[in-house]
């Protein structure tokens, strides 16, 4: 089988390299012609930076996989860097050590999932042959109810699962951005290698009857083509092996998707290689085409005109019929269904930024210290980087639906305008917030204070203003470039099997020296291009001279625009080295990805154990903080973390009063005095700071249960206790004598509890007297066995219920032994005395 799929993969790049090989030529001829003619831009409000996510992460933070291998689910902590890349480590402290990873994942043609439901359903899909039942379970089983299952039609499955579904939005958020990312196409700074490859591969697709958009353009150049060598292999290894697949349902299953993504990587490692050597063919060619270019420029633009006007002579009456019959008719409901939800997103964003300068505004109110400013400016600096805060925005462009569209205009599905449109949503999004940036720190110097709340708001106003004119430009653009995707394939396929047969007799008309710069195909397209742009751009225009979805007319210019803006840096500003005056983070090698700033962060309590390293603790989507903003003092306490090293309370911070009596605390201040057994005073009085004056003094007595001197006696000297029968007489009259103690208490509860409940100075200097180190107060005593006594319902015992002064205890040797109790029970209006006479 391997050598079929290297024969396969190299018949497609040969092909491919010969398209390649024409278009590089044609590119480099329109670079150059553009370099030298010049062209107007539409100037845009707001500033950009070149390098928005430079020493930043997305974010990073624990979940579970699915292991292939071992068939178990095993915790994982996943780190997204700033190429949008996931990379699995085994725990967070292998990535703080600099370990290699256990894996890399490029998101490039994936699927973020939330539900085995959809993730079956598109395997079955795919597996036409082995339809599973919809009763029937899958090969694999979520240990939780929030699945995340990132889908690919070659490469293979992820699985991952949280605990929590705040925690399965967020990683489902950051997991479309990392797809989103990655899909986004090539880079356009590439002038010349990204049009040639561009146009090579849908000149290959059309060549194969292919004319509409395409779905797995995403990545590189090596995992495009990779994509464009699977799309007619795979099919053919399907129908080859699955057949011959044995085993239940879910083992083939299993087995195909091994096998798929074991030959999609050896395709895809064959495409870059062939790729590269392409590429670099080209290359060491450039400079002699580029020498005949800039020589004979004038020539070549001569003879390509000449060609053209021939041409469309040729083609025009065809294609104005075709507009005219089969085009014009629809291009204002296919505009009507893109600008619907591509203004409500654009809106969206211009909302979320609102909301974030009013707050940076409310704050400077506050406190318009350059510190403070920098905190907050530093917050929203990566505002167009938070998926989860871009997240509301992004789902207003899923609303897209061209239903209709997929078999007339050919268009396998909305999802490549959607994701073009959430990327300018994103670009738009961080143009206003440097913008924002830059003004406010040109403004810091020089003022303070009020003055500098008034300046925050100005850059305000500015920045919104721009941000409007701005997103109406750059929607206008998208609007025309998506109508020309779904009309010209259309076009062109029903042209071609007509005009492409006459196209090659145009050749003779160009000379052998321009051939390379000239060709016949890409002229016909241009003509069918420009036929139809007219009416497209009557109909954007249209719509924006009567004011929908907040567009606005070409002619219309800012009267207040700022000719000097742009003279302002595009690097983005280190808030944290310029206002702070903290240094900046010198990155290097693998020490630079780690100590990155996270974007998107999780909250965690200082101390606080990583339950499985997930981040279950993970705010929603309006309480997510940025960078070093950590959590409420309410959230602080309404937990006491505990220090998992040392096992004890971390202490908490102290916040707001939240009863009356912590209030009362406030008010009046309380000094804790606990009194040591043995501790000495001269006079009996506290020492006091200066200044301090005492209001209430409050006496909390704490009783501790202690045995009996009679009962420590016997403790020590256990043979004098055995000869001296007389003791232990003593010890049970003192028992019977406390039992009736507690009767005569327990009389008339009602009055005890009501008594009890009293705070007066009269009772507070008894209770002082008697709490002295040196007296026992007996009130605390229990007896250690109450049989005899006949239950009744428990109540408090108050500081007064004996008086340790009144009780009298005598023993002698040979003689009565008494026990006088003066005891005052809170029961009785009046003392009550208790005599007890026990006979040796």
């Amino acid at each position: 089988m391997q050598p079929a799929i290297c024969t396969r993969t190299s018949a497609v790049m040969s092909e491919f390299g010969r398209f390649y090989e024409q278009q590089y030529a044609v590119a480099l001829f329109n670079s150059v012609r553009y370099e030298i003619e010049g062209g107007g831009n539409t100037q845009t409000q707001l500033l950009h930076r070149k390098d928005p996510l430079k020493n930043k992460s997305i974010f990073s933070g624990g979940l579970f996989q699915y292991l292939e291998e071992s068939k178990k689910w095993r915790s994982r902590f996943l780190y997204v860097g700033d190429s949008y890349n996931i990379s699995l480590y085994e725990s967070k402290a292998a990535h703080d050590r600099g370990l290699h990873s256990k894996g890399v994942i490029n998101c490039a043609g994936y699927r973020a999932l939330t539900s085995m439901e959809e993730y079956l359903g598109l395997l079955n899909n795919s597996l036409s042959d082995t339809k599973a039942k919809a009763a029937s379970a899958p090969f694999l089983k979520c240990p939780s109810q929030f699945p995340l299952i990132l889908w690919h039609p070659y490469a293979r499955h992820h699985y991952f699962c949280v605990m929590t579904e705040k925690e399965q939005k967020k990683w489902h958020a950051i997991f479309q951005d990392c797809v989103r990312h990655s899909n986004n196409g090539l880079s356009e700074e590439c002038k010349v290698a990204t049009p040639a490859f561009t146009d090579a591969l849908r000149l290959y697709r059309q060549a194969k009857g292919h004319y509409g958009t395409w779905d797995m353009m995403c990545g590189n150049q090596a995992q495009i083509l990779a994509n464009l060598v699977m799309e007619t292999l795979h099919p053919e290894l399907k129908n080859l092996i699955v057949p011959r697949l044995k085993g239940k349902l879910q083992q083939r299953q299993r087995d195909w998707m091994l096998i798929s993504d074991a030959v999609y990587r050896q395709v895809l490692s064959q495409t870059k290689t062939q790729h590269e050597a392409l590429a670099q063919v080209c290359e060491v060619e450039r400079p002699r085409l580029d020498s005949a270019l800039r020589t004979d420029m004038d020539q070549i633009v001569t003879s390509k005109e000449h060609v053209s006007g021939k041409i469309r002579a040729f083609v025009l009456p065809r294609v104005e019929q075709l507009v005219r019959s089969k085009v014009q008719p629809y291009i204002h409901s296919i505009l009507e269904a893109l600008m619907e939800p591509t203004s409500r997103g654009f809106s969206e964003v211009r909302d979320i930024l609102f909301r974030e300068l009013v707050e940076v505004s409310k704050n400077t109110m506050n406190d318009s210290s350059s510190e403070k400013v920098g905190e907050h400016m530093d917050k929203i600096s990566m505002l167009a980087f938070h998926p989860v805060k871009m997240q509301s925005c992004y789902e207003k462009m899923e609303a897209l639906n061209l239903e209709g569209l997929q078999q007339r205009c050919d268009v396998s599905s909305p999802s490549v305008f959607i994701q073009r449109a959430q990327i300018l949503m994103r670009q738009q999004m961080d143009n206003a917030v440097h913008t924002f940036e830059q003004l406010v720190h040109q403004s810091l110097d020089g003022h303070s204070g009020e003055d500098f709340c008034k300046t925050i708001q100005r850059c305000q106003d500015r920045v919104l203003k721009k941000y409007d004119y701005d997103s109406s430009t750059v929607r206008k653009k998208f609007f025309r470039e998506a109508l020309l995707q779904i009309i010209i394939p259309y076009m062109l396929k029903q042209l071609s099997p007509s005009c492409s047969p006459e196209l090659p007799k145009y050749k003779e008309l160009i000379f052998e020296d321009f051939s390379r710069f000239i060709l016949v195909e890409n002229i016909f397209e241009e003509v069918v291009l420009q036929s139809v742009s007219k009416d497209i751009m009557m109909a954007v225009k249209e719509a924006a001279v009567q004011r929908r979805h907040n567009l606005y007319r070409d002619s219309m210019v800012l009267t207040n625009s700022d000719p000097n803006l742009h003279l302002l840096g595009e690097d983005t500003i280190d808030w944290a080295g310029q206002i702070r005056g903290v240094k900046g983070e010198r990155q290097g090698g693998e020490v630079a990805n780690r100590k990155r700033r996270q974007i998107v962060s999780m909250i965690q309590l200082d101390g606080m154990p990583l339950l499985y390293e997930s981040c279950q603790e993970v705010p929603g989507v309006d309480g997510i903080p940025e960078e070093n903003e950590g959590q409420t003092e309410q959230d602080l306490e309404t937990e006491k973390p505990v220090n998992p090293i040392q096992q004890e309370p971390i202490e908490k911070e102290p916040g707001s009063p939240d009863s009356i009596s912590e209030i009362r605390d406030l008010i009046n201040p309380v000094l804790e005095v606990i009194e040591k057994d043995g501790s000495q005073q001269t006079n009996g009085m506290l020492p006091l700071e200066e200044g301090d004056e005492v209001k209430l003094i409050t006496t909390v007595t704490e009783f501790v249960p202690r045995e009996s001197p009679i009962k420590v006696d016997e403790e020590l000297d256990t043979a004098q206790i055995k000869q001296s029968s007389e003791e232990e007489r003593c010890v049970s009259a003192i028992e019977s004598a406390i039992q009736q103690i507690e009767i005569a208490i327990q009389e008339d509860p009602s009055e005890n509890l009501s008594e009890g409940a009293i705070d007066s100075d009269g009772e507070f200097a008894q209770t002082s007297t008697n709490s002295s180190p040196f007296h026992h107060d007996d009130s605390g005593f229990q007896s250690p066995a109450n049989e005899n006594v006949e239950e009744v319902e428990p109540q408090p015992i108050t500081d007064e219920v004996v008086d340790t002064d009144q009780v009298m205890l005598t023993l002698v040797e040979g003689v009565k032994s008494s026990i006088d109790l003066d005891a005052k029970a809170p029961c009785d209006a009046s003392e009550k005395k208790s005599e007890v006479e026990i006979e040796s």
